[in-house]
């Protein structure tokens, strides 16, 4: 970036060093951490193998960075080289979450990474980057984090006695078979725990990856331990190359709904997100599809763009979609009340007026045409067996 010169909009520095995690524990083996500027640049560009186009300092930054051209040759073209993907060894110090929200099927939940290499620019949890005072662009899908000790602490949790046996979800933040688990295989050692103990899981994810651990899952799956969501946001791989570029490939995600189907572990396809005059149409394929291969359940989610998501998202849309950008936003705005996102309870899943209706009376005919039930299914929480501290089973768990 030597023929890019930088304006500092305020004297506050608008990256940090990732010296200590508050929220969770420390880091750990920082592999390859560049100094990948966040920059407030609302042009966009496209990354090969990237979602987001921008890369915007979060939310509770006090400072911007712009990129100045400066007048040096080669100067259009330092922003968009080829960008590595960084993973850093987290230690944390709990790894179930408790969920509070009435309008989602489960309570407690498992994040095995922060960020997601999938790149997927609408992903909703993007935000949560600020956190870390990481962008909610570019740097969630490049600058990762791995949960090294997640196993580890998935026993000790399950092992306390306050601890009563019900459903985990894994995959409803961050993917859990992003491209970064072929190498860490935190998800690996989670549902190893699980078949230890008889943990039901439930597992969403867009990611073929997920056959890896069928001799995991087959076996849960037959003591009613385990369900899997395959999320297929639309069967037009054109569109899910810029929208979800490094997740796999819509046809591959129908097959492992096949192969998953086929060694007996119950599976659902997630329509998710429907991003309106975009991936709508495709709704009634892609459910026809995922039945024909073997699923047996349906859900979907209305677009939401919470926080930086709104601007991410917008950018991305202008950048690829140019022609059909302001339809896409027109009508997520008659979906969601005028707004760009709706973070009320009760409809920010699936939107409010006509065309929520609309898609809604879709839905529920194609699942009906199809044989597709909701997301109803219930796991068997009556073989846990608790850990004990000292290593040797609960006798009375």
């Amino acid at each position: 970036m030597d023929s890019m010169a930088f304006k500092t909009v305020s004297d506050h520095r608008t990256f940090s060093d990732h010296g200590t995690l508050s929220d969770h524990g420390t880091l750990s083996d920082h592999r390859s951490v560049s100094d990948h500027r966040t920059l407030s640049d609302q042009r966009g560009h496209s990354h090969k193998g990237r979602g987001a186009t921008i890369n915007p300092e979060g939310r509770f930054e006090k400072a911007t960075r712009e990129a100045v051209d400066d007048g040096w040759p080669g100067a259009e073209d330092c922003d968009v080289a080829r960008i590595s993907t960084q993973v850093t060894a987290e230690r944390v110090k709990t790894i179930i979450t408790r969920n509070k929200s009435p309008d989602v099927a489960f309570n407690l939940s498992i994040n095995p990474y922060r960020g997601c290499e999938h790149g997927c620019t609408y992903c909703f949890a993007r935000p949560t980057h600020a956190y870390l005072n990481l962008s909610a662009g570019l740097d969630f899908e490049t600058r990762l984090f791995a949960k090294v000790n997640a196993a580890e602490c998935f026993e000790k949790e399950l092992a306390r006695p306050a601890y009563e046996c019900e459903t985990i979800s894994i995959g409803t933040n961050t993917d859990p078979y992003q491209p970064a688990e072929r190498e860490w295989k935190v998800m690996r050692s989670l549902l190893e725990v699980a078949e230890k103990y008889n943990q039901p899981l439930g597992i969403v994810t867009k990611n073929a990856l997920i056959e890896r651990d069928l001799d995991i899952l087959a076996p849960m799956a037959r003591n009613g331990l385990v369900a899997a969501f395959i999320s297929v946001t639309t069967l037009d791989k054109d569109i899910a190359r810029r929208m979800e570029p490094r997740a796999s490939a819509p046809a591959r995600r129908v097959e492992a709904i096949r192969r998953l189907a086929a060694a007996g572990v119950p599976v659902g396809v997630m329509f998710a997100p429907v991003v309106p005059f975009l991936t709508d149409d495709a709704l009634e394929s892609v459910l026809e599809a995922a039945a024909g291969a073997g699923a047996t359940q349906a859900s979907y989610i209305l677009l939401r763009l919470p926080y930086e998501v709104k601007d991410l998202f917008r950018n991305w849309l202008n950048h690829h979609y140019p022609l059909k950008a302001a339809h896409v936003m027109n009508r997520v705005h008659a979906m969601r009340d005028g707004r760009d996102n709706d973070p009320h309870f009760g409809s920010r899943m699936r939107g409010e007026g006509e065309f929520a209706r609309l898609l809604q009376k879709r839905f529920s005919k194609a699942c009906n045409r199809f044989g597709l039930k909701p997301n109803v299914r219930h796991l068997d929480v009556s073989q846990f067996r608790r850990p004990s501290l000292n290593g040797q089973l609960d006798m009375f768990g």
